[in-house]
């Protein structure tokens, strides 16, 4: 649970309440750009502030 309440506050301070969205169809729509920055090139400082996209193995599923 720790992990997801983490994830959760990140969400929010960083791209639910970091602007001011006239609408929820805006806030929505910005969200797959925050998701790609958070998992692609925001620094975590659990992982040795790296993004997670470093530690992620065999994403295309071939286990040869």
């Amino acid at each position: 649970n720790g992990k997801a309440e983490r994830f959760n506050r990140t969400m929010i301070n960083e791209w639910a309440y970091a602007q001011a969205y006239r609408t929820n169809d805006e806030r929505l729509a910005a969200l797959p750009a925050w998701l790609e920055h958070y998992n692609t090139t925001r620094p975590h400082t659990g992982i040795g502030n790296r993004p997670p996209i470093d530690r992620a193995n065999n994403l295309t599923g071939n286990n040869s």
